[in-house]
């Protein structure tokens, strides 16, 4: 039987060649990475998951232990800053939802940026629940060790000096501005400023599909992506400055939300990770 484009895979049955991932290669890659500084910023970890994949839960749980620092310990290098390791956002895709349960956070766009992903890591199946470590190296999302290693060994860099102020201009919408420095050279083949915003404490009562009777929690939920702009020849101190458009949700809640920055470059390689949360008021 030809194997099927989309799969939603368990624990039992997974293979090395599934769950190991492959490194991105490329001539943008080489160049950029050539000038970036080691540094101890966190290491960027992705989950692409959906409420209608009942493997994905599981998967869930592990990642919302990650972001809240319960693996600290484990990953965190010698030396290495008192701030978290690793940072976390949780890209829920739509493929999913013609098995009876629509995704309320599902959205194609995450779908396309997994099968980008798919492509640069020289996969063939686009599957859930799968984790991608600092853009290079992809995994099987409910392997809690294969995760924590892959982690520690990802390259790390520093994370960018930015400060961020946030308005509301208007009751839909948000604004993240951002000033600072990379802390690392770009050269000629530039570097994409990524804006993430993320919702934490999100449970769910899932009446269909293959999750149907739970309720579903979810966090680092990516609500929302924009890219602040894309830099080229540029020094680690020379400042960056730029603004951030988001369109909120109906029931948004700043206190149950954050903003997320990274950098990568046209293979989806990320470089400098900082995060930020909201303001309870605004």
């Amino acid at each position: 039987m030809a194997p099927r484009l989309f799969t939603c895979f368990g624990v039992k049955g997974s293979s090395t060649s599934t769950t190991t991932g492959k490194g991105i290669s490329g001539h943008n890659a080489a160049n950029v990475a050539a000038d970036v500084p080691v540094g101890d910023g966190p290491i960027l970890v992705q989950l692409f998951s959906s409420q209608g994949c009942k493997t994905s839960p599981e998967a869930e749980m592990l990642v919302s232990r990650l972001g809240r620092g319960d693996f600290d310990g484990k990953i965190r290098r010698d030396g290495g800053s008192s701030g978290s390791p690793a940072m976390v956002l949780v890209f829920h895709v739509d493929y999913w939802d013609y098995l009876g349960w629509k995704d309320p956070y599902g959205s194609s766009q995450w779908t396309v940026r997994q099968k980008a992903y798919i492509e640069a890591l020289n996969q063939d199946t686009m599957f859930t629940p799968q984790f991608v470590v600092q853009g290079r190296v992809q995994l099987l999302g409910n392997e809690e060790e294969s995760l924590l290693k892959s982690i520690v060994e990802a390259p790390r860099f520093p994370s960018p000096a930015f400060r961020a102020t946030f308005q509301r201009p208007t009751s839909e919408t948000l604004q993240v501005s951002l000033t600072g420095a990379l802390r690392m050279k770009v050269d000629s083949s530039g570097i994409d400023i990524m804006v993430a915003l993320y919702e934490n404490g999100l449970v769910n009562d899932c009446a269909r599909g293959e999750n149907s009777g739970r309720v579903l929690s979810n966090d680092y939920v990516v609500r929302k992506l924009e890219k602040l702009c894309t830099v080229k020849d540029l020094t680690g101190k020379k400042t960056v400055s730029g603004t951030a458009h988001f369109t909120v949700w109906d029931g948004f809640n700043s206190s149950k939300c954050g903003v997320a920055v990274f950098l990568q470059n046209t293979s989806l390689q990320i470089f400098g990770t900082q995060s930020f949360q909201l303001p309870d008021e605004i």
